[in-house]
């Protein structure tokens, strides 16, 4: 199909058009972006007057369950969920069951994303054997068979000598280590942040140190070895201070930060309320101002959704016992939008940045950019539409997402993937 989007507002940071325009795409690739494309006469016309015209978003850390567990997600629900809310690229964590610590299961997580033909589906291959933090996997090998970077996210490399020949061995084939960091011997037995709240509810605290001590511990492997690390899910302010140091010395590291950490405070906790519980915790209004301010100077890099399904059985539990992550594909770009863009604490070229141009740049991966030639990964954007989330709009198998019920404003009206027209509005073209 030959598409032309005509008099949307393309914000287009990379490619370097910002304003209103049309866009012609075809066979996979964009073709032309302007002012009055002469348009084809095979060529699918469709207004976006008053919309948004964005290159697709790219998301460097979710989790989609498969192998393992698809009562809980699948590669197939979790790519149709990334592209109802905008992203046209995902990073799948190796936190499957077996773990993707082998060339095997990278292999079939490319399998079945291509089977599923929505969003383009990374697969992250383990830093170690069953995720352990003992023995390195099977870097190479997973590097062969298509791994997009390494990650034990979910679990810490506690070992620094082990973490040192990982970071080696990545530079062999240039990929990120995506980095969860928190130290568990601070961590303890806490279930959320240690502060004001921990406090008042009575419940054990997870110190912002747990993730700082392991930052800092770890921007000194990387300074060390050379090797490119990327640092998942920042929570805390001092967090935010290292990695600002690290950048100011040379060092060339990069971070992200989720939705729901830039959104919501530990003040959410005070209903005991499971879907509220995450790792690294949400933590207070300080720490949260301090991730708007990093977010905007570009010490982090990038947004991510951690996207982290459970299923309601596991969820719906006494607070302490549920286990920890949210979903957040769907509402991802909605919540930030209506969060800092709406409030202007960062510009619309800035979240387009942070959640398509520089994932996309750290993965070295086309996406993220509109230039004729590049991939036709995009999507219309209302930014005006007002939505309250509903458990029964959203297309990951699980529900434990904390935007449900809430009001947002911006959604996403349509999604092509290479060209294809993949979303829209409340509907999937197969």
């Amino acid at each position: 199909m030959k598409y032309c989007i005509k008099g949307g507002e393309i914000i287009d940071p990379a490619g370097g058009y910002l304003g209103r325009g049309d866009l012609l795409f075809c066979d996979g690739k964009v073709v032309a972006v302007g002012t009055n494309l002469a348009e084809s006469s095979d060529a699918e016309v469709i207004p976006a007057t008053g919309k948004l015209v964005l290159p697709g978003l790219v998301d460097l850390h979710c989790h989609l369950r498969e192998p393992g567990r698809e009562d809980e997600e699948t590669v197939a629900s979790g790519a149709r969920a990334a592209v109802q809310g905008g992203f046209t690229a995902v990073v799948a964590m190796a936190n499957t069951d077996p773990a993707a610590d082998n060339a095997v299961v990278i292999s079939y997580v490319h399998g079945q994303a291509t089977a599923a033909g929505f969003a383009k589906v990374y697969p992250a291959g383990a830093i170690t054997k069953g995720l352990k933090g003992e023995e390195l996997a099977e870097m190479g090998a997973m590097a062969e068979a298509g791994a997009a970077a390494f990650s034990d996210d979910g679990k810490t490399v506690m070992n620094a000598a082990v973490l040192r020949t990982a970071a080696e061995y990545s530079k062999l084939f240039d990929k990120p280590l995506l980095l969860h960091e928190e130290d568990r011997n601070l961590v303890g037995d806490g279930v959320m942040h240690e502060g004001y709240w921990a406090t008042a509810l009575g419940l054990p605290g997870i110190p912002s140190l747990a993730e700082t001590a392991q930052i800092a511990r770890d921007l000194l492997i990387a300074e060390y070895t050379g090797a490119r690390f990327h640092f998942c899910h920042l929570s805390a302010k001092e967090s935010v201070a290292l990695i600002r140091r690290a950048k100011e010395c040379g060092l060339a590291v990069t971070a992200e930060v989720t939705p729901h950490h830039l959104c919501l405070t530990d003040a959410m906790l005070e209903g005991f309320d499971p879907v509220y519980r995450v790792s690294p915790p949400l933590r207070s209004e300080a720490d949260r101002e301090a991730l708007w301010e990093g977010l905007s100077d570009g010490t982090i890099d990038a947004i991510a959704t951690d996207h982290a399904p459970h299923s309601l059985e596991e969820k719906h539990r006494e607070f302490s016992l549920a286990p920890t992550g949210m979903t957040g594909l769907e509402t991802a770009l909605a919540a930030v939008w209506t969060e800092l863009v709406i409030t202007g604490r960062i510009s619309r070229e800035k979240l387009v940045e942070r959640m398509a141009v520089r994932p996309a740049q750290i993965l070295k991966k086309t996406g993220g950019r509109l230039r004729p030639g590049d991939p036709a990964d995009l999507m219309i954007f209302d930014p005006d539409c007002t939505w309250t989330v509903k458990p029964e709009d959203l297309t990951s198998r699980s529900r434990n997402n904390p935007f449900v019920g809430r009001e947002l404003r911006g959604r996403v009206e349509r999604v092509w993937v290479d060209g294809v027209l993949k979303y829209v509005h409340q509907s999937f073209t197969e």
